[in-house]
């Protein structure tokens, strides 16, 4: 005998609950869900993303068990495309999290890839206001230039004590940045700038972010290899499948390709070295040809990005999804 509130409701009965009280109708539903789908886990994967247990187990070892975006991490989560159903892979809680706030967007990830190397029509803004793609302490100064203020002391409202605690700007030298970027995100373009971001290591302001795109950017490491490899792997150009010899295919997630199953456990990071160099080299020299060498918007300022760049500064779903389903 126990209180009714102590049982599940169950509307199909008269009494409106059900038979067992809360905790033997878990253990009977774990019971029923091992002897009719041979675990939780099974049974999680095949409600959700249409695939069993050994089918997620062999796309994990074909990835080396590493997450296909940032190479750092094993990969624990099933990654699927929300419009099709289609399993894309497998990736970390980070890189899974990190697409989801970008909203599952390949042109958003390639702006904020080019928003962290200053390559930005933002980044252009600030050269063109600031002769720099960042606002050290010296720009933050001309902000406030732009709002006919001076500095405001400490003292203010916590939004002011906020920013100049975090970020070394007042609310106005704020809300000068947000007037630069026309009162939308920098990266993105479509929702208000809502936080201000900066780079952890020189702690230079790089803009004013909605909530997305400053998520997206911090889960994924504010790193533009990451994120392009990001969109790579949205776009269905990061990870196909290749023969091998004998017959049969394995996966391929990185150029050059490399066979995920001859890589230990401290290669990966340089595997993923090479694949962010390959990569931001065929954006440099595409970069060079639209904005320096007789592109539409080639400029001087942009010959001058690059050579600071040089100088040291500032569909793969498908394949997955039929690789684990035995298909190819």
């Amino acid at each position: 005998m126990k209180p009714l509130e102590e049982f599940a409701r169950n509307r199909s009965r008269k009494s409106g609950v059900s038979t067992y009280c809360k905790p033997c109708h878990a253990a009977v539903c774990a019971e029923n869900r091992a002897r009719n789908h041979g675990s939780a886990r099974n049974y999680r994967l095949k409600l959700r993303y249409g695939i069993t247990e050994q089918q997620a187990d062999r796309l994990l070892a074909a990835q080396g068990g590493m997450c296909v975006i940032c190479l750092r991490a094993p990969a624990s989560h099933v990654d699927h495309d929300h419009d099709t159903g289609l399993v894309r892979g497998m990736l970390c809680f980070k890189c899974n999290n990190g697409l989801g706030q970008f909203g599952d967007e390949v042109w958003r990830l390639e702006e904020a890839a080019d928003y962290l190397e200053g390559r930005s029509s933002h980044s252009r803004s600030l050269w063109l206001e600031f002769d720099t793609p960042t606002i050290p302490g010296r720009s933050r100064r001309h902000l406030e230039t732009l709002r006919g203020v001076r500095r405001a002391s400490g003292l203010g409202s916590l939004r002011h004590y906020k920013l100049r605690e975090r970020y070394g700007l007042t609310e106005a030298e704020a809300d000068a940045l947000a007037e630069i970027q026309g009162g939308l995100c920098a990266v993105c373009g479509d929702r208000e700038p809502e936080h201000i971001d900066h780079c952890h290591e020189s702690q230079a302001v790089r803009g004013a972010l909605c909530v997305g795109c400053n998520s997206g950017m911090g889960l994924l490491g504010d790193d533009a290899g990451t994120l392009r490899r990001a969109a790579a792997y949205l776009d269905g150009s990061l990870v196909t499948a290749v023969p091998v010899a004998g017959g049969g295919t394995r996966l391929s997630f990185t150029v050059p390709d490399v066979d995920p199953a001859s890589v230990g456990g401290d290669g990966w990071e340089r595997v993923r070295g090479e694949d962010v160099r390959h990569r931001k080299a065929l954006r440099d020299a595409a970069w060079e040809a639209e904005w320096c060498f007789g592109g539409p918007f080639a400029d001087p300022f942009a010959r001058a990005v690059v050579d600071g760049f040089a100088m040291g500064g500032a569909g793969g779903g498908v394949h997955g999804m039929r690789w684990a389903r035995g298909e190819q």
